[in-house]
């Protein structure tokens, strides 16, 4: 969620820097979203419902339309997770593609060159281009109890509304099956066909991943994990509370680091920033790291702090998105490697 305007330190900036982490370095998620054209995904959506639509949202606002929408619009996340239900978008927002063309981590299976791009990066949303596909409505995310849309600029917002009706699902200070069964009924109200094999396997998965690791917990109880995002200046470390992942990992059991309530207070609450110099000032056993584009990736870590730090020198460091795509088939696999990695871990702090 990284935000270009890093410099100024807003709440809605803290907020781009992560879910809790990683501020630094938006520009290097920018992708060109010229190339991006066409209709939505139209193959993939589940037979329309005929009749009414009706759809309270989580600020309890109640969408009302004549008929199911056809023509939505959302936050590539949002948009990544209907289309595991099998329903499809004709635009999308938020980091879509990659600077070569490819599509970005939170994409997911999404057919990017198959949906319009409205915007690819933090505050760049085409009003002109949302308003030729006349949307029917817009949906994404929040990461506030305000009720903010996320990735819908400020400045525009109001003339974006304008054009269509919203829906927000709140990622908010709740554990990640809260905002999952939002988004199933969501997909469900669209036409999906929850009872579909591949929709209740991939729930079960996910009902099993999360055994799974409540089992890995209880088995290796004294496995510390740190969930960090690397900048080019700063470390954030992330606490437990607020993010919708590691809220739902702590419930299981998970054995966080924890950064201080003064620590984290410079953020909302959400991370706390260290230097390089100081990346070693926790132990972890395990570390969890920001894979979006907008973060460095462990690969591409060159401080010796970092390369010293007992997890890394062991190789117990896996991915995290901290914007998962909220579908059971995308959250499933997150819940069974981190598992499998405390299952695999060693004690190292």
């Amino acid at each position: 969620m990284p935000n270009a305007r890093a410099a100024h330190l807003t709440r809605r900036g803290i907020l781009a820097a992560g879910g809790a982490l990683g501020l630094g370095a938006v520009l290097a998620a920018c992708g060109d979203d010229k190339a991006s054209s066409g209709a939505g995904s139209g193959k993939e959506t589940a037979a329309a419902k005929s009749g009414p639509w009706t759809f309270k949202d989580d600020r309890d606002e109640t969408v009302k339309l004549d008929k199911v929408p056809a023509n939505i619009v959302a936050f590539v996340g949002v948009a990544a997770a209907l289309h595991d239900y099998g329903i499809g978008v004709k635009g999308v927002f938020g980091p879509t593609k990659l600077q070569n063309g490819k599509a970005d981590v939170q994409a997911g299976d999404l057919d990017v060159s198959k949906v319009t791009v409205i915007g690819n990066i933090w505050d760049e949303f085409s009003v002109e281009k949302y308003a030729a596909l006349s949307p029917d409505v817009l949906i994404t995310t929040m990461f506030d109890d305000a009720g903010t849309l996320w990735y819908v600029p400020e400045t525009s917002k109001d003339e974006i509304a304008k054009l269509a009706p919203s829906v927000g699902i709140s990622v908010y200070d709740r554990q990640m099956t809260e905002p999952l069964q939002r988004v199933y009924e969501l997909a469900e109200s669209l036409g999906a066909d929850v009872t579909s094999k591949k929709v209740t396997a991939a729930k079960k998965r996910f009902e099993d991943a999360a055994a799974r690791l409540r089992a890995a917990t209880k088995a290796k109880p004294d496995i510390k994990v740190l969930a960090g995002s690397a900048s080019q200046d700063i470390f954030y470390v992330s606490g437990s509370n607020l993010s919708i992942d590691l809220e739902y990992f702590k419930a299981l059991g998970v054995n966080f680091v924890e950064p201080s309530a003064e620590a984290l207070k410079a953020s909302g609450g959400w991370f706390e920033n260290l230097s390089w110099e100081n990346v070693d000032k926790y132990d972890a056993d395990v570390i969890i790291m920001d894979n979006r584009t907008s973060a460095i990736q462990p690969d591409a870590i060159e401080e010796a702090t970092w390369k010293k730090l007992p997890a890394v020198k062991a190789g117990q460091v896996i991915g995290r998105n901290p914007e998962p795509i909220l579908s059971y088939d995308k959250c499933a696999p997150l819940l069974e490697e981190l598992a499998e990695a405390i299952e695999k871990a060693k004690k190292v702090s």
